[in-house]
């Protein structure tokens, strides 16, 4: 073979023609889109385990370890209570205020958590990267997998609250599932993008708190949607029904609350909330496919 390959050599044939005879690749050179697609699904066993571990991981080294999984948005929501319930007086505005508030925490979280943790999957795992070969987008995929198994958790302790708060439980509840889905399917297109942006630019990371922050407040999360018509522009309102995290929460709260006020009808919530999540899957992954060769080097 060797002697095969210095007879072409000295025959005159080009580099790319040699490499085309031989079967050879460029080491580190993107797969095909169907082929990285390929390659993720082989590896969706090193997923799940990756984001298993990195749940253990995360409250290993405290006391009360995955109790902390409800303390924190528990804990998170006492404290909204107390300034925007009782300081700012908003529990007047909306008829079971601690639910429509914890709904809104929880699932914002959910969002939340993905984009900030996948904005640094890549930027903060250069060693894993440089010492092993895998698709890379395993990385933001598991961190939203994580995120999953964290609010599952949480909404075991979301629907007691609601329950508590004296919701009744009906069939209406089950439309939670395809709404997390759509929002899962979201935060997985979120995550992606954001991955390679932040292998990009390594100090997006610090302004993330600031851009969730703004994000939350523009989510309807803390008060009711319907201060968005009376205090704002036609131009800016129709902005911020369009918000999908805004879109997702509704959809939960119209499942688990009686009495919840929408910015907009069901039918055209559920139509948003799938092109958002179907946007945001193809435009992340596909923006993500096109960076895989990057990630690592420099």
């Amino acid at each position: 073979m060797a002697n095969t390959a210095v007879a072409d050599a000295d025959s005159g044939l080009t580099g790319a023609e040699l490499a085309a005879r031989y079967g050879l690749t460029v080491a580190g050179e993107r797969p095909t889109l169907a082929g990285y697609t390929r390659q993720l699904w082989s590896y969706r066993h090193f997923i799940a385990a990756y984001a298993n571990a990195k749940m253990v991981a995360a409250f290993a080294t405290a006391r009360l370890g995955r109790v902390w999984q409800v303390l924190t948005p528990l804990t998170n929501a006492a404290i909204y209570y107390l300034i925007f319930g009782v300081i700012l007086n908003t529990k007047g505005e909306i008829p079971n205020f601690i639910a429509y508030l914890c709904v809104g925490l929880f699932i914002f979280n959910f969002t939340q958590t993905a984009v900030v943790q996948g904005t640094q999957s890549i930027s903060g795992n250069l060693g894993l990267i440089r010492a092993l070969h895998f698709p890379r987008a395993s990385l933001p995929i598991s961190v939203t997998l994580t995120q999953f198994q964290h609010l599952l958790t949480a909404m075991v302790v979301l629907v007691a609250i609601v329950l508590v708060t004296g919701e009744p439980l009906n069939l209406e509840w089950l439309l939670v599932i395809p709404a997390l889905l759509l929002q899962s399917i979201f935060n997985v297109g979120m995550a992606l993008g954001m991955a390679r942006l932040g292998a990009k630019v390594t100090d997006l990371k610090q302004l993330m708190p600031f851009i969730t922050r703004t994000w939350m407040y523009a989510s309807g999360v803390l008060y009711s949607v319907d201060n968005f018509a009376k205090h704002l522009p036609g131009w800016a309102q129709t902005i911020i029904e369009a918000n999908p995290l805004l879109i997702y929460i509704e959809l939960v709260r119209h499942a688990m609350l009686e009495s919840s006020p929408l910015t907009s009808s069901t039918t055209r919530l559920w139509l948003v909330g799938a092109a958002w999540a179907l946007a945001a899957f193809l435009g992340g992954y596909l923006y993500f496919w096109r960076g895989e060769q990057e990630y690592g080097r420099g």
